[in-house]
């Protein structure tokens, strides 16, 4: 028998469960939208005068101050860059393409100095 008995023991409080005020949750989506209007378009925000709206994963200035068109100028500079890669494979193909015919040329000049030298002792054997 403890000493003291079971006063230092308190019981265990029950869980709460918590009453939320809010019914959004209970309702459907098409219900929420309807209702209350819940129309999200495109994240913008304002930072240093310029408006910004995140578009496809990246943040794009709108009605940019220099005149030119943000979206444009990601869109040749994307085009630009794929440009630089295929004119880079390119070189490279031709590149591949002067090595084989180096090798080309070279096999071929060693197999007409060869049929020169068949030719010559050939000539060589009949006299």
């Amino acid at each position: 028998m403890p000493l003291f008995g079971d006063k230092f023991s308190p019981k265990k409080t029950p869980l709460r469960k918590s009453a939320s005020l809010n019914n959004l949750n209970k309702l459907d989506h098409a219900v929420r939208e309807t209702e209350y209007g819940m129309q999200y378009g495109p994240a913008t925000m304002k930072l240093g005068g310029q408006e910004l709206v995140f578009e496809n994963g990246a943040w794009v200035v709108e009605g940019s101050s220099g005149g030119g068109n943000s979206r444009e100028f990601n869109k040749v500079k994307k085009q630009n860059h794929a440009l630089n890669e295929e004119n880079n494979l390119l070189k490279l193909k031709i590149e591949i393409l002067l090595d084989m015919l180096a090798q080309t040329t070279a096999e071929s000049h060693l197999h007409e100095k060869e049929l020169d030298d068949l030719r010559s002792k050939g000539r060589g054997s009949r006299k």
